[in-house]
């Protein structure tokens, strides 16, 4: 990803003049390509816009992650309904502006421009003349009959890229599918790998089929960002729950595929690794793992028990799947014998995985968060402060970072249109007047 990035804002922004000869030929045909803009406080993406027609989830973290890394970001949302309806998911909300703080959790460093698309369709037309990348959630064929869809858009500005995330995809008989996390988890087969062994299917405990479909969409806007420097041309990019989870299968998949073997829950544990799951201690739960058999030979010397690791039922993986029974209850048996802090210490400096299930009060207590300053405090417009996990990744020569908090509802309307396109004071007024804007 740094190598990428470097690649990004070097390509993107600076090119060298070889890359620009190549280009230029494209570009030449091209007159609504928004100018190229320079690099001046770090930021990867600075000076790139983003239409965010998007909301819940995937698509509000997708422009996220662009948004952290300098991207201008306009959410558009509806007018006198809330706008985004996460921002409705709760309790909890903010006590002020009565966001629920899971809208917080996808939704810094945007601006909120409240448009009615149907009738304040020309706004959006206005404002994809200006930006790079449109990225939206509707059901398939949806904006197409607003004249949104990106046939249409294309048309006024052609160096767009338009990006959409869907439940399905824009083909297939699920197509015309509303498309929510657990549903796709469901369909795609997450479900049926998730919990013990002999319970029932369990979901994850977040939305992690959105979160990665957002991963994948800012992945390919990145790219197609690249693509057009090159050869001066927009163009569509589709990304679904559903693909998104059946690649997030990896092994499980590929071992029905080449194998033919279906899978199992297998709650805390591995299909393929042993010892690799939670243990219970005296005190909660201990998870580890032994990728290899040195790794297996350290923790049993750290057990005292170094006699397993010569034993011929433990000695390589191989052996410790197929006698996997007897050797989790030996650990089991030895392991609620102490804390979890006990074991850790105990633990100090091996070289294999290992590390307490903490709760959620734990994890922001940990040292090692502190230490890497993950969590940022944001002045909040209405609400003093909120508190956000900020951008996991760090660049050695750019900058990924949480600058603004969440915005309230239409916050940034009257500034997106009057510094964007232009409008008049009495324009905006008038738009408003006729419930087009908030």
């Amino acid at each position: 990803m740094l190598t990428f990035n470097r690649v990004l804002s070097r390509k993107l922004f600076n090119s060298t003049p070889a890359f620009t000869t190549v280009a230029s030929k494209s570009l030449a045909t091209s007159t609504s390509l928004p100018p190229t803009p320079e690099i001046t406080d770090g930021h990867p993406l600075k000076g790139i816009k983003i239409l965010d027609l998007t909301r819940i989830v995937a698509g509000p973290y997708c422009t996220m992650i662009l948004a952290d890394m300098g991207a201008d970001v306009y959410k558009i949302e509806r007018p006198y309904a809330g706008g985004d309806e996460s921002r409705k998911w709760g309790p909890p909300f903010l006590e002020n502006s009565k966001d629920s703080t899971y809208f917080l959790a996808s939704n810094r460093n945007k601006k909120s421009v409240c448009i009615d698309l149907k009738k304040g369709k020309d706004i959006i037309y206005e404002l994809a003349k200006t930006c790079d990348v449109l990225v939206e959630n509707y059901v398939p064929g949806k904006l197409d009959e607003m004249d949104l869809g990106y046939e249409q858009l294309k048309k006024v500005a052609p160096h767009l890229i338009y990006c959409s995330l869907t439940g399905y995809g824009s083909k297939g008989p699920y197509a015309k599918r509303p498309g929510y996390d657990v549903i796709a988890a469901s369909i795609g087969g997450l479900l049926h790998i998730t919990g013990e062994k002999e319970g029932p299917p369990s979901k994850v405990g977040v939305a992690v089929t959105d979160v990665a479909t957002g991963l994948y969409a800012h992945g390919a806007i990145l790219a197609a960002l690249l693509h057009r420097q090159r050869t001066g041309r927009g163009q569509k990019i589709d990304v679904n729950l559903f693909s998104t989870q059946v690649a997030l299968l990896i092994n499980v998949a590929s071992n029905y595929l080449n194998a033919g073997l279906d899978a199992q829950r297998w709650g805390t544990a591995h299909s393929s690794i042993v010892p690799y799951q939670s243990f219970k201690t005296k005190d909660g739960h201990l998870t580890l793992g032994t990728g290899s058999d040195k790794q297996f030979q350290e923790m049993c010397q750290r057990l005292k028990i170094d006699h397993l690791a010569e034993d011929p039922k433990f000695k390589t993986n191989k052996d410790r799947v197929k006698n996997r029974k007897e050797i989790i209850q030996l650990l089991e048996d030895i392991f609620c014998l102490k804390t979890s802090k006990e074991w850790m210490t105990q633990f100090d400096n091996v070289t294999f995985p290992v590390g307490p299930v903490n709760s959620i009060r734990e994890v922001f207590e940990d040292e090692h968060i502190k230490a890497i300053d993950l969590v940022k405090t944001l002045p909040h417009p209405a609400d003093g402060v909120v508190k956000v996990v900020g951008p996991p990744v760090e660049f050695s020569e750019s900058v990924n970072d949480a600058r603004s908090a969440p915005p309230v509802c239409g916050q940034h309307t009257d500034e997106v249109l009057r510094e964007v396109l232009k409008y008049s004071d009495s324009h905006i007024a008038d738009l408003r007047a006729k419930k087009i804007i908030e």
